[in-house]
């Protein structure tokens, strides 16, 4: 095909049938019902705006703008339309297309974003994204992101041709790997299993979906312990710098990202165990640990958390902390490396030493009298029919329960675990939906008691399990915390990596700024007055 581009315009009717619609049409969808409304319309009035065509040969000509127009007519019956015929050169035909279905309002990002995509592919002649932009009058960060929704992955692209997702959710799924985008999409939803709903899934704002891809992929790169310049870590890999994947390095996409992080989590936690290796090989005898939770791999070789303590480096903060055993040395002090878990590639100074008195002290009890054996006995037998007691009560009770909880079940239950709740934890309670006092007066238990008559089903049962987590093990709710963690599938190490990443740049800000602080004059004595 030529790529001439002669602007002489000619106006003529065509038969439907020496018509062809272009396969680099950004317009893929095709509305059945409004289809059949613009054929009842060309019955009528017969197509009053002429179609944009190109001469393939003699006899046969391609549409460039008009498909929908085309479409219709077919379905009305109708022979011959009114076309205007340009010989145009490929590149200009997609240009043309573009620019035409930008101008309508039911164009779906999708489709405009192929379009784009389909000029930046042009061969000849060669298309940027600025001259892309400075064309069809958007900006470039807007043509970049319109780009960038093309490598969706196939369950996101059926979500939003769907409208299931909104352009805001898509456009960030489509920033990240496709390994990442299917986790990200179902973050974007929740589940209400309120009453009729039957498991209904809840569209979550776009606010939300940061927050998550902020959380639990993105990865800030200055705080990697792996020098991110350094290509032989991970040859396949290359080095971060040069990385399409970091967010420095497009800012096109990513304005709205502060800190230069890396979105493949995959790539980046291959390049933390190329580093802990060499760290090893250049080290052997580097103790390997773990600040995971939960149960160590099978076979693994680093120590667990019950088998070593770590050793601040930094002083303690007041009086009582001097003597805490983390605070203190001793002659079985050893450096490590964290080979698994939070702050993974960092080294740690820790006492592994299970005979040493400072930091593994074993209490010995001194073994019971008679006297105090036969006490233990007896409590221990009532303690073991009191528990036989209020098991056989629980059983009836639940054995009383309807299969189905009711929002008065659920009620009743909710009320009754906020009574046993302390104060402090009402207060966190309270905190985590926003319920704050607005007068001396109130009482956060009359206000989260308020809250909970507002709630619906699906409110109270998730009220339930947080006020389960906050009370159970009063001493220590990590445990019930952690628990309710592994059943509901949330990754607490990446939420613990993400909370030190934050806190370790704000400490680096903070002591950025004091050097500044220090250079500044002493108030005088009449300033201080003053």
């Amino acid at each position: 095909m030529s790529n001439t581009h002669t602007m002489s315009t000619e106006y003529r009717n065509l038969p439907l049938s020496i018509l062809t619609e272009s396969k680099t049409n950004p317009r893929r969808i095709f509305e059945e019902a409004a289809l059949r409304e613009l054929a009842e319309s060309i019955r009528s009035q017969g197509v009053l705006s002429p179609l944009l065509v190109r001469p393939l040969n003699e006899r046969s000509f391609e549409i460039v703008a008009g498909a929908r127009r085309f479409r219709a007519a077919q379905m009305a019956g109708v022979e011959t339309v009114p076309v205007r015929i340009i010989n145009l050169s490929d590149a200009a035909a997609l240009e043309a297309q573009l620019i035409e279905n930008l101008q309508r309002r039911d164009v779906h990002p999708l489709e405009e974003a192929q379009g784009f995509r389909a000029l930046l592919n042009l061969e000849e002649p060669k298309y940027s994204i600025e001259q892309i932009a400075a064309k069809t009058g958007k900006s470039s960060a807007y043509v970049a992101q319109r780009i960038k929704l093309t490598e969706l992955c196939a369950v996101a692209i059926d979500a939003f041709t769907k409208e299931e997702i909104g352009v805001g959710h898509a456009l960030l799924l489509a920033k990240l790997p496709a390994a990442e985008q299917e986790d990200a999409l179902n973050a974007c939803y929740r589940e209400d299993w309120g009453a009729g709903s039957k498991g209904k899934r809840i569209l979550l704002p776009v606010r939300h979906l940061h927050e998550w891809i902020e959380q639990n992929v993105l990865l800030v790169l200055k705080l990697a312990p792996f020098d991110t310049k350094d290509a032989a870590l991970v040859p396949s890999a290359g080095s971060c710098l040069d990385c399409p994947k970091r967010t420095g390095h497009n800012k096109l996409l990513f304005a709205d990202v502060r800190e230069d992080a890396c979105t493949d989590p995959a790539c980046y936690h291959s390049k933390l165990d190329a580093y802990v290796a060499k760290s090893i090989a250049v080290k052997p005898k580097l103790v390997q640990i773990t600040t995971a939770y939960g149960r160590p791999e099978e076979g693994g070789t680093a120590l667990t958390r019950n088998h070593y303590v770590e050793i601040k480096e930094r002083k303690p903060t007041d009086k009582g902390q001097k003597d805490w055993p983390e605070y203190k040395t001793c002659k079985s002090m050893t450096e490590a490396i964290i080979a698994d878990g939070i702050d993974k590639g960092e080294l740690r100074r820790i006492c592994a030493d299970p005979a040493c008195t400072v930091h593994h002290q074993k209490r010995q009890k001194a073994a019971p009298d008679a006297a105090e054996k036969a006490r233990q006995e007896k409590a221990r037998m009532e303690q073991a029919i009191a528990n036989a007691t209020g098991l056989r009560v629980l059983s009836a009770v639940t054995a009383a329960v309807p299969v189905r909880l009711m929002k008065r079940d659920l009620l009743f239950l909710a009320e009754r675990m906020l009574a046993i709740l302390d104060e402090r934890r009402q207060e966190i309670a309270a905190r985590n939906h926003a319920i704050h006092k607005t007068k001396e007066a109130d009482s956060i238990t009359k206000l989260l008691g308020a809250f909970l008559r507002r709630a619906d089903e699906g409110e109270l049962g998730r009220l339930l399990v947080e006020f389960v987590i906050l009370n159970a093990d009063r001493t220590n709710t990590g445990n019930a915390l952690k628990d309710a963690a592994q059943y509901y599938r949330v990754d607490v190490d990446a939420i613990a990596l993400k909370v030190k990443q934050e806190f370790t740049a704000k400490a680096k800000a903070h002591a950025a700024k004091k050097p500044a602080g220090k250079a500044m004059q002493k108030p005088t004595k009449k300033a201080k007055a003053a």
